[in-house]
C-alpha cells in the first residue's frame, strides 16, 4: 500500500497573523490562498517538502457546524486543546530561539522527555499547539 500524508488542517482566527507565523516565524512558503465569502484558506508547508501542507481554515466554514458548536470551538482553540500539529528540526535550540524571537506564545521550552524525545512547543495565533521535536 503506498499512502502518504498530503495535507492536515489547522483553524485560524485571522489569517493575516496566521500567515505571519507561518511565513515569517516559521519559514514555510505560501502554495495557496484562496479567499472565498469572506473567509480565506491559506495553504503553507515547508520549502525543501513540496509535497507537504498545512491548510489553515476558518473554523466557521463547514455549513454543518452549529452556533453551538462554533462558540465550542473556538473556545478550545483559545485554550490550545481543539488542534495541534507536531514539526521536527534537526537543531532544537536555533528554532526555539528563532520562533520565541518572533513573539510566539511559548508553552514549553526544549525539554528532555521522559518518552524518549526532545521537544519544545508553543501556540500559533489562533492557539494551536505546536509541539516541534529534535531529530535524532
Amino acid at each position: 500500500m503506498d499512502i502518504t500524508v498530503e495535507a492536515t488542517f489547522l483553524p485560524h482566527l485571522d489569517p493575516e497573523a496566521s500567515l505571519a507565523f507561518y511565513r515569517d516565524v516559521l519559514g514555510f512558503e505560501v502554495r495557496l490562498d484562496v479567499g472565498y465569502d469572506g473567509m480565506r484558506w491559506i495553504t503553507v508547508g515547508p520549502t525543501d517538502k513540496p509535497s507537504t501542507a498545512i491548510v489553515l481554515h476558518p473554523p466557521a466554514a463547514d455549513p454543518g457546524i452549529t452556533d453551538d458548536e462554533r462558540r465550542i470551538i473556538t473556545e478550545m482553540m483559545a485554550k490550545g486543546t481543539y488542534a495541534s500539529l507536531l514539526l521536527s528540526t534537526r537543531d532544537l535550540d536555533d528554532t526555539f530561539d528563532r520562533i520565541q524571537s518572533g513573539d510566539a506564545e511559548v508553552v514549553q521550552e526544549p525539554t528532555e522527555q521522559p518518552y524518549g524525545v526532545r521537544d519544545c512547543a508553543f501556540r500559533d495565533p489562533a492557539g494551536n499547539l505546536i509541539r516541534i521535536q529534535e531529530l535524532r
